[in-house]
């Protein structure tokens, strides 16, 4: 979802890529909520770290969830800055299907609003740096 988000609101700011430390493919209720945003990110696939690992210089490495923060490897050659923002794994959630597609929809929704704030700030940053 941040991938996404970051590509339409960072537009050519950023070069982006996404990657997971144990890649199981797109949830298919991510896919269905982020459909609803207009997104088609039914031919996307997960990737792997192992992928940019040394091979790709980042300015920014950025993980969304606790597990990618506490494994993530704490070196990672070219990297200027390392974020983390907080978000809940919506797939770990237990309840309905219903109850699912909602807390899919919130947290979308939330890294769609932190995306945004941080594209912004990044932009008056470039525009007055």
């Amino acid at each position: 979802m941040a991938e996404a988000f970051l590509r339409r609101y960072g537009g050519d700011l950023f070069e982006v890529h996404s990657a997971g430390l144990d890649p199981q493919g797109l949830n298919p209720l991510t896919i269905q909520v982020m459909q609803e945003k207009g997104y088609d990110l039914s031919s996307h696939t997960s990737k792997g770290i192992t992928g940019y690992l040394g091979k790709v210089l980042f300015q920014y490495l950025i993980t969304v969830c606790a597990d990618a923060e506490n494994s993530c490897p704490t070196v990672w050659p070219g990297v200027s800055y390392r974020l983390h923002w907080v978000f809940e794994d919506p797939a770990a959630f237990q309840g309905s299907e219903e109850e699912r597609l909602a807390k899919f929809r919130e947290v979308r929704d939330q890294i769609e609003r932190k995306v945004k704030d941080w594209v912004a700030e990044q932009s008056r940053t470039h525009s007055t740096g």
